[in-house]
């Protein structure tokens, strides 16, 4: 392999990093996997509500139905667990086992925000008696809350909680996160849901692999806003014999691997309806790859984040159910050929999702004015 430096690597335009990150993310064409499969190739779903990783599934697999995932979800070949950013990613099985123990450093950074709350917490005491408590039986947080200040009656409850939630491998046992008939978030550790013992955490070395089959090309910092964790260079600087180096129009080195795809700029990308925190927005420190400038920002408001969709491969506007239709807000106009391809997109997405519903089809607002 002829070794390329930063300054004479190829340049990937913007629309060649799109389409590039397009196609692992099975957006370019819906693909054949299973479910079970595209979430171990994904490395994860977002998963911080129940339907967003239903609606992020039905926009990347052929045939797909909620009841696959539901069954998976119930069989515990796939869980809900806290591991990259600090939120719940649904990831399988052995995924969930492997990756958390990963993100741990990350994890115990988190209880340093809540240290004024923990004061005269012993939290390898914590993590114990907390273990203890949700594998007697699943426990709710406010459960979780309470049981804990027992032992420390002077700490913060809600700080104890979340030490918990750092310190241990906390999964969101069913019926939580399964299709029409969700509850509230139980938790158990994932040992005990699983019936086995953690697995070695997960190597720098092979997640950055991972991550590039799925995400990149990709920098540096783009792995890390992904997982959350820092220092990853040397990783790649590991890994840099094996792979290929690019540079986008800023002069950022991006890594890859060598023989994956790289589709030609012009390759045409179908509408596809995604759900709110979808990993193709949030998982690169530069998201112009997706994101134009223009529109940065527009998927929130306040609190509120709303569903995004994309048009020719980039951010085009935000949707919603409501009052009995999907309706589709573009940020820009739309030809009519576009607006005529996003509908149809749009009626698959609702037949995928909704079969025993009948839902309008209409253009409107979907955020408010402030």
């Amino acid at each position: 392999m002829t070794k390329t430096t930063s300054a004479t690597a190829p340049v990937l335009g913007i629309r060649a990093l799109n389409r590039a990150t397009l196609d692992r993310q099975l957006l370019l064409r819906r693909s054949p996997l299973t479910v079970r499969a595209a979430v171990e190739h994904l490395v994860g779903l977002q998963a911080q509500e129940v339907k967003p990783p239903y609606y992020a599934l039905a926009a990347r697999l052929d045939g797909f139905t909620p009841e696959e995932l539901s069954r998976l979800l119930e069989r515990r070949e796939v869980v809900r667990i806290v591991t990259m950013r600090s939120t719940i990613h649904l990831h399988t099985a052995d995924d969930s086992l492997a990756l958390r123990p990963l993100v741990q450093p990350a994890r115990d950074r988190e209880i340093n925000y809540f240290r004024k709350g923990l004061v005269g917490v012993d939290l390898d005491r914590l993590a114990v008696l907390a273990r203890e408590l949700v594998e007697d039986g699943p426990r709710t947080m406010k459960q979780l809350r309470e049981a804990l200040s027992v032992e420390w009656p002077d700490a913060d409850p809600q700080s104890l909680a979340v030490a918990a939630r750092c310190k241990l491998p906390l999964v969101q046992v069913t019926p939580r996160g399964m299709w029409g008939r969700s509850a509230q978030v139980s938790l158990t550790s994932v040992e005990h849901w699983l019936g086995r013992p953690a697995e070695p955490a997960a190597s720098a070395d092979a997640t950055v692999l991972r991550y590039l089959a799925a995400f990149g090309p990709a920098s540096v910092k783009d792995m890390q806003t992904w997982c959350g964790l820092t220092r990853m260079r040397p990783a790649f600087e590991r890994l840099r014999p094996q792979l290929v180096t690019f540079r986008d129009a800023g002069g950022v080195e991006l890594f890859d691997l060598p023989d994956a795809p790289r589709p030609d700029p012009d390759t045409p990308a179908p509408p596809r309806f995604l759900p709110e925190f979808d990993n193709l927005l949030l998982s690169h420190a530069d998201r112009t790859r997706v994101v134009p400038p223009p529109v940065r920002g527009r998927t929130w408001q306040v609190n509120t984040v709303y569903c995004p969709f994309l048009v020719d491969g980039f951010l085009a506007g935000v949707w919603r159910i409501l009052d009995g239709a999907l309706v589709i807000e573009p940020f820009g106009k739309l030809t009519k050929a576009q607006r005529g391809e996003v509908t149809e997109e749009g009626a698959r997405m609702l037949q995928t999702m909704h079969q025993d519903a009948a839902y309008d089809i209409r253009f409107g607002t979907v955020i408010p004015e402030s």
